[in-house]
């Protein structure tokens, strides 16, 4: 099977493809290698796929759509992965277009390839963010997303909403899946797992936002992956009986699922692992919210559960202690 995974030097999406060539798919990655974060990292991610069989990337704006079109039409993807957008709740209210190239008409682009070359399922990344000012716990996919807090939230939504419409109109089968917190190994130097590390590996001060009273679903990277192969390989059905819900669901071939850990953890505790794991103290400089943010996410993986039989299963504290190992072998 020949698959393309957008975002493939990110942090997701270079897992994704090593999952995918080791189950013997052949692979195409493609990846504008921005500078939003380390060019360096990208690149380091990628050299561990380029000598593996049935592995070939391209470096390619998504936002470019005579290229898209034109590798869609060369390669016949059968199915695709897409992961490649502009990262980061706080950037994007300092660059908002970069959001709406990237994950707007990026996403776009990738629709009309699958449009135009018939593929055979999509699967995208949404986000925990679509659900903003929800307070109800846990996040459901039945829930209202009406309420987004940042630019980075609407255009995920705005994604889902761009697939399924191409869904209902031209029967192509995609799934969204919304991530809760990823971490792990190779993770990205902007998110909270590197930051803190970091700060208390060097005796810096480390921000903690809304004084520390926050609470994340903290999910490792190896069960994001198996979630995304697992889906991957269901294959979305309309559903003729569909009279508008469950929300999540369809008459289109389109679903939508939660992949968290279902167990959400303070930001408080969460130091105190990388703490125990490091052998360091935390000097903490506790701050108020910021703006973007939410207090608490919480995913209901029942429907994944249900879906493919799987749930999240690292506990929290192993994986702080495989990211701290590797971040010592990377950085130190």
């Amino acid at each position: 099977m020949h698959i393309l995974v957008t975002g493939a030097a990110g942090f997701i999406g270079s897992f994704v493809c090593h999952r995918l060539l080791e189950m013997g798919c052949r692979v195409t990655g493609i990846d504008n290698l921005s500078d939003y974060y380390s060019v360096k990292l990208k690149r380091h991610r990628l050299a561990l796929l380029q000598d593996k069989p049935g592995f070939t990337f391209c470096q390619l704006d998504l936002a470019d759509r005579v290229a898209m079109a034109e590798l869609f039409a060369r390669e016949r993807f059968q199915r695709v992965v897409h992961l490649g957008a502009q990262a980061g709740v706080r950037y994007s209210l300092d660059n908002p277009m970069a959001y709406a190239d990237s994950n707007m008409i990026g996403t776009l682009t990738v629709l009309e390839g699958c449009r135009q070359n018939r593929v055979e399922h999509l699967v995208f990344a949404s986000s925990s963010s679509v659900y903003g000012l929800n307070t109800k716990l846990p996040f459901s996919t039945e829930d209202c997303v009406d309420h987004p807090v940042s630019l980075y939230a609407a255009t995920k939504k705005s994604n889902e909403l761009m697939a399924h419409s191409y869904s209902h109109l031209y029967a192509i089968p995609t799934t969204g899946l919304r991530f809760f917190t990823v971490y792990g190994p190779w993770g990205r130097p902007d998110m909270a797992m590197y930051l803190f590390t970091r700060a208390i590996d060097e005796g810096k001060p480390l921000k903690v936002f809304n004084q520390g009273n926050m609470q994340r679903d903290f999910t490792y990277i190896d069960d994001i992956v198996e979630g995304v192969v697992r889906i991957l390989e269901k294959v979305p059905q309309p559903d003729p009986a569909w009279r508008g819900s469950p929300v999540s669901a369809s008459s289109a071939p389109y679903r939508i699922y939660n992949i968290g850990n279902n167990q959400p953890a303070s930001l408080l505790d969460f130091i105190r692992l990388i703490e125990k794991a490091l052998g360091k103290q935390a000097i903490k400089e506790l701050l108020p919210m910021q703006a973007g943010d939410v207090r608490t996410t919480c995913a209901d993986i029942e429907d994944l559960y249900q879906a493919v039989g799987f749930k999240p299963v690292t506990p929290l504290e192993q994986g702080v202690e495989r990211y701290v190992r590797w971040y010592r072998e990377y950085y130190g």
